[in-house]
């Protein structure tokens, strides 16, 4: 059976950087071919080729044995090719229905919309993918995984063949992945190819058949996806072996206390939260979506109001109604959305380092010292392994890993004392993520006071030296962090429901 794609030799430029370098890549009908290696491999920017987003410098691609040009997305669209990007593209004052058919709506007569049609159509696509959604439901009030099948839907409806999904489940819990799985088990029956871009090893090994990875631009092989064995392909992801090792857990009895919060409360999202955290330590927190985690990072940060509750800092009380009075304080604040409340993307890299530091490096007559500014985005730049061009680069341009990377750098130039990490590493590859890792354990290790917010039991039980578990706005309790717990102990207090909680889990 010939190739639904085959890609040979691809290679694109952009102004300083080559992003791809003769990169291969082939798909089978019926076939989820995994796509994977750190940020900045160039996972993407080779799908946008094969999406017609791209026009590569060189090579050739052929769709079904026969070689293509694909100029636009109209013109991938036209070959049957659908791209599911990771940053979801739907109107949300728009029906489902809507955003599915969006400029090619059902007319009748003088060119009247067909809403009847319309939502018909829409409701026989939902049922050859057999998924219950009304076609008329305004798309802001789905989760983030019902939009995700809108946006398959969508894509299907232009009769893909080809469909690319690029980190389809970053932002899903459990219950939703295994929704989307079960999607595209079934379009993988259908002699759909499907090619998944994804971070996650556990994905990979439960919906894969191969796997193809690349660094820097250039294909590394591919592998079959059951019998390759984890460790190998990440190390032809980083290029070498990585351990996964446990934080050692320091001794802190002596420890002084940098942060003490006492009973937070925020309508139902908050219900009388208390706990503290000394200097050294991670804390990490776990819980499923709608504990309350973020929530509560937001109230001690001063981003969302609180009802009532009182935040020391260093043993004394301070007064955070606002951002600007958390940071002053002496607390950094790493958001979940880095895109919306972490980097202003039209600006460069360097800029974004020095966002939360400018006072600090503005003389008496308000003159930013530049050089000092250009010296320290060229450290972090170094020491975090930020891949851009230059600190003057758009952060637009970075992927999203190296985003995040810079987020994290804005914190350390600023050199708070106490930091809270909302989902570090969502969406990073296992190479920047042992990086981040070993970062953290440093800072703690200098003495920072540190909040980690991961829904990667994994990742929490690696970094934590003592793990608070929540549940619906509560704490439900306090764990040790490394080998000394379990995922299903953490489970366990995770499910625990108000009703049945015990109030006031000590700290």
């Amino acid at each position: 059976m010939a190739d639904l794609v085959r890609m040979q030799a691809i290679d694109k430029r952009f102004p300083g950087v080559h992003a791809l370098r003769a990169v291969h890549f082939d798909l089978a009908p019926g076939e989820v071919h995994a796509l994977m290696g750190e940020n900045g491999a160039g996972k993407s920017t080779l799908m946008k080729c094969l999406a017609g987003v791209y026009q590569p410098d060189g090579g050739r691609i052929e769709i079904d044995g026969a070689e293509v040009d694909l100029p636009s997305p109209k013109a991938a669209q036209d070959h049957g090719i659908g791209i599911i990007h990771q940053e979801l593209a739907l109107m949300k004052d728009l029906t489902v229905a809507q955003n599915i058919w969006i400029g090619r709506e059902p007319r009748r007569s003088f060119g009247r919309l067909d809403e009847g049609k319309l939502n018909a159509d829409t409701a026989a696509l939902f049922a050859g993918m057999n998924i219950a959604m009304d076609p008329t439901t305004p798309v802001e009030g789905l989760t983030i995984a019902r939009q995700q099948m809108v946006e398959i839907a969508k894509a299907l409806s232009f009769r893909s063949r080809v469909l690319v999904m690029d980190e389809p489940t970053a932002a899903l819990n459990d219950a939703e992945i295994a929704e989307l799985f079960t999607i595209i088990r079934q379009l993988r029956a259908e002699g759909v190819g499907i090619v998944y871009i994804s971070h996650k090893m556990d994905e990979i090994r439960r919906i894969a058949d191969r796997v193809t990875v690349m660094r820097d631009g250039a294909y590394v092989g591919t592998v079959d996806a059951a019998g390759t064995p984890i460790g190998k392909i990440i190390a032809m992801m980083v290029g070498r072996e990585l351990t996964d090792e446990t934080a050692e857990i320091p001794d802190l009895s002596g420890a002084e206390t940098a942060l003490e919060v006492r009973g937070i409360r925020r309508g139902r999202e908050l219900r009388d939260i208390s706990f503290s955290l000394k200097k050294g330590e991670i804390l990490g927190f776990a819980g499923l979506m709608g504990a309350g985690r973020t929530e509560l990072a937001r109230a001690i940060f001063g981003a969302d109001p609180r009802d009532a509750g009182e935040i020391l800092v260093h043993g004394r009380p301070v007064a955070i109604q606002r951002p600007q009075d958390a940071v002053r304080a002496g607390i950094g604040y790493l958001s979940e959305d880095r895109k919306h409340f972490g980097l202003a993307l039209g600006m460069d890299v360097r800029a974004n380092i020095a966002m939360a530091s400018l006072s600090r490096h503005t003389g008496r007559l308000g003159q930013l010292d530049e050089a000092a500014l250009a010296a320290h985005a060229r450290d972090y730049i170094a020491t975090l392994r930020i891949r851009t061009p230059s600190d003057r680069q758009e952060v637009r341009l970075l992927s999203g890993g190296n985003q995040q990377k810079v987020v994290i750098a804005k914190w350390l130039l600023r050199d708070c004392d106490i930091l809270i990490f909302d989902e570090p590493t969502r969406g990073i590859d296992v190479g920047a993520k042992a990086e981040i890792y070993r970062l953290l354990q440093r800072l703690a290790a200098d003495g920072k006071a540190i909040i980690v917010i991961s829904s990667e039991l994994p990742e929490v039980l690696r970094l934590s030296h003592r793990i608070a578990v929540m549940c619906e706005g509560r704490l439900t309790g306090f764990l040790p962090g490394g080998p000394a717990t379990t995922q299903e102990e953490i489970m366990h207090l995770a499910t625990l429901r108000p009703d049945i909680t015990s109030e006031g889990a000590a700290a």
